[in-house]
């Protein structure tokens, strides 16, 4: 009787040991993040990627001649490239929503979001003592549904602005997203520019992304833009997003963490 005792108190602990050790991988990001709820210490980041029309280059006939791809599809490419490496950046310290990994599930939330949001220059803040930019008059903005550059871009970006305070506070109620990361244009500019570093790359082009950071009570967290050289003979989204975007995404996901750090020491 007692053999059988410890036979069945044997099987039931193996039967408890496998059942623990069960764990299931995922390799898309729509699984990661339907998964990752179960790190309740992180917050959770919602990404906003940019409207088609605040995407501007001067070389997408180069990737055209090299990849075959349309206007239309290039800019797709840059759009999910952005959020897919600022995603892989941000994973690690936080629970990240990516409003384009499902664009049926998530197309309301998109719509209302490009409704109440609006976009003007302003001066680009100092990173190393952080304050939200003040107000200046634009020297340009949004014209006939087109991005229209300013002249003295060189100190300016394009922020984000919520036009209707409800809009984050909703977006919480529904998603439970603590920060939330505008990406607010993207630029490629070819040929040497001021913010160039190294003046011997001659035709060296500049890849620049805008953003903004909101908190949920909608107070700017941080915001700016973050550039890459990259060379002439790079002509291929991949190639641009995997060796470039990715080096802008790990710079903003370091100042999104820092900022976060700063605001919760302040508490």
């Amino acid at each position: 009787m007692q053999k059988s005792f410890l036979i069945i108190l044997f099987l039931f602990s193996c039967l408890e040991f496998f059942a623990q050790d069960h764990t299931t991988t995922a390799g898309n990001k729509k699984t990661e993040l339907s998964n990752s709820t179960s790190n309740s210490k992180k917050k959770k980041i919602m990404l906003i990627p940019f409207e088609r029309k605040m995407y501007m280059s001067q070389i997408d006939h180069k990737i055209n001649a090299e990849t075959k791809l349309t206007q239309r599809q290039i800019i797709w490419q840059f759009r999910d490239g952005v959020d897919e490496q600022l995603y892989k950046k941000l994973k690690s310290k936080f629970e990240v929503v990516s409003l384009i990994s499902d664009t049926i599930k998530y197309s309301k939330d998109i719509a209302q979001i490009y409704q109440y949001t609006t976009h003007a220059y302003e001066k680009i803040p100092n990173q190393d003592k952080y304050r939200a930019p003040e107000k200046v008059k634009p020297q340009s903005t949004i014209k006939n549904g087109q991005l229209i550059i300013s002249s003295n871009a060189e100190d300016r970006f394009m922020n984000a602005k919520v036009s209707n305070p409800a809009l984050i506070p909703n977006l919480y109620i529904k998603h439970k997203a603590e920060i939330y990361v505008f990406i607010n244009q993207l630029d490629i500019i070819s040929g040497q520019t001021t913010l160039s570093e190294d003046p011997g790359v001659v035709g060296s082009r500049t890849l620049t992304i805008h953003y903004t950071v909101y908190t949920v009570d909608a107070k700017e967290l941080n915001s700016g833009i973050c550039t890459v050289l990259f060379p002439p003979t790079v002509n291929t989204t991949d190639k641009i997003i995997n060796n470039y975007v990715s080096v802008i995404a790990m710079e903003i996901a370091s100042r999104i963490e820092k900022s976060v750090a700063f605001s919760v020491s302040k508490k």
